[in-house]
This record gives C-alpha cells, sequence and structure tokens, in this order.
C-alpha cells in the first residue's frame, strides 16, 4: 500500500480542505489584520470586554489570564479559565474585543450546560489518545491483513472525526452569542457590530476545513481498508 502522505487517491481527497484551509487561513489574517487597526467604540480592552460580557451574564466565576502566543486564545472549563493571547488581552481594537468576547462565548455556554460544549469537553482525553495512535493500529490491519485491527483503527479514528464534527455547532454558538452579547453588553455600537462579526465569520472557516479534512481521512482510510467499497487496493 501507498505510504499515506504519497498517495494520489489522499491528495485527490484531501486537495478540497487544503485549499478551504488555506482560504480560511488567509480570511483570518486579512479580518484581524484590517480590524485590529479599528478601535472598539467602548475603548475597552479584550480582556475587559469578556469581563463585562460575562458580567452582564451573570457569571462571576471565570477568571481571565493573559497568555503567549499569538491567537492562542481559548477557554478552559475543567479550571473555568479564560486565557487571551497579548495582543487580545490587551488591545482595544474590533479584532481583539471580537476574539475575546468569542471565547467568553464558549463560558457562557459552559455556566448553561450547552451539550455540545460537555461533549466535547468530555470528548477531548478519548481523542488525544485514539488520534495519536488510530494510524499505527491501522496500518498493523494493513500489514497483517486483519480485519478486527483494521475496524479498531477506523474506528479510533472517528473519534477525531467526531470531536471535529461536535466543534462546529459549539464554536458557532460561540461567535453568535458574541454577536448578540457584545451589543448589548455596550462593548461595541450597533454599526460596528458587522466588522466585528467578520473576524469571528473568519475564523469559523478553519474549524470547518478541520473537520472536513478528519472526514476525507476517515473515508480514505474504509476506502483503502477495504471496510468501504470492495476490496483493498495495493
Amino acid at each position: 500500500m501507498p505510504m499515506l502522505g504519497f498517495d494520489p487517491l489522499y491528495m485527490i481527497l484531501l486537495l478540497p480542505c487544503i485549499a478551504l484551509s488555506a482560504l480560511a487561513s488567509l480570511l483570518v489574517k486579512t479580518a484581524f489584520g484590517k480590524y485590529s487597526k479599528v478601535r472598539c467604540s467602548s475603548g475597552l480592552t479584550g480582556a475587559a470586554a469578556a469581563k463585562r460580557m460575562l458580567e452582564c451574564n451573570g457569571v462571576m466565576d471565570v477568571r481571565i489570564e493573559r497568555i503567549s502566543g499569538f491567537l492562542s486564545d481559548h477557554y478552559d472549563p475543567t479550571a473555568k479559565v479564560l486565557r487571551l493571547s497579548p495582543d487580545v488581552h490587551d488591545g482595544n481594537s474590533l479584532a481583539s474585543v471580537g476574539v475575546a468576547c468569542h471565547e467568553a462565548g464558549h463560558a457562557l455556554q459552559h455556566a448553561t450546560s450547552y451539550v455540545p460544549l460537555n461533549l466535547r469537553t468530555w470528548l477531548v482525553p478519548i481523542t488525544s489518545i485514539s488520534s495519536n495512535f488510530a494510524i499505527y493500529v491501522f496500518f498493523a490491519g494493513l500489514l497483517f491483513q486483519f480485519k478486527p485491527l483494521l475496524m479498531v483503527g477506523c474506528a479510533m479514528f472517528g473519534a477525531a472525526v467526531l470531536f471535529s464534527l461536535v466543534t462546529l455547532p459549539v464554536e458557532w454558538d460561540a461567535s453568535a452569542r458574541a454577536k448578540r452579547h457584545i451589543v448589548m453588553a455596550g462593548v461595541v455600537s450597533p454599526d460596528q457590530s458587522g466588522s466585528a462579526g467578520r473576524v469571528l465569520n473568519a475564523a469559523f472557516l478553519t474549524y470547518l476545513a478541520a473537520a472536513m479534512s478528519s472526514l476525507m481521512t476517515l473515508f480514505y482510510y474504509l476506502l483503502r481498508s477495504g471496510l468501504l467499497g470492495g476490496r483493498s487496493r495495493d
């Protein structure tokens, strides 16, 4: 069997995903670069905007921390900590408050027991293990022509696919909450909400590209193993 990264079939299946990922990355960088130069109407920093959004929704037990990195922002539901990169934490641009309020949207999801977020959190340890070992189990099944092992490898990678799919509604909902509350909390004026939303929309495409890539990789595994479409090809 051809090696995974050099198999023409795999590259053909993944090509649309690579194109979408490149487009998403370009849009994110373009949107963040453009709106990082536009000051939000309230003048609040990303950290202050996230705090106001949380407080307006009665969430008082989430810490906001500054971390290193570029766009390394995330919410940790296990520790109830919202971690923001320097540009987002300290910046008062539309891009900074947009990203910060998106992460605050995840904290609101956690506070309201949003089911997809709970499912994604539950899948994290499973996915971190299965995604690392799935390829080895899969290729061992191919090497020994042992169908049960092939099925286990595909099932293990399926956990990563499920994680990617569950991530889509989680990220979309967090952005929707940010778009809604960023105006209600007085972080940006109504006429600036559309610009802040463009940053959030561009970021969502990166998750869509990742989900598509996972799906196509699983489809490839199923085809090459013969579990889908007949016998595996040499």
